[in-house]
């Protein structure tokens, strides 16, 4: 049915799925809302920075 290369073939397939699948998980749960937190974390920092300097 299969050869040995062409196991190992589908074997790094499945392996390299599922290791994008899983970073994919991780970075929209995780990286991206921390990365857009911390932005409007720093943007409102800066904002309250100006509004004092100015008055």
């Amino acid at each position: 049915m299969f050869e040995f290369d062409q196991y190992l073939g589908f074997i790094a397939f499945l392996s390299i799925l599922t290791i994008g699948f899983w970073l994919m998980i991780f970075l929209l749960t995780f990286v991206v809302p921390y990365w857009l937190f911390g932005n409007l974390m720093e943007f409102l920092k800066e904002k309250r920075k100006q509004k004092s300097e100015s008055n």
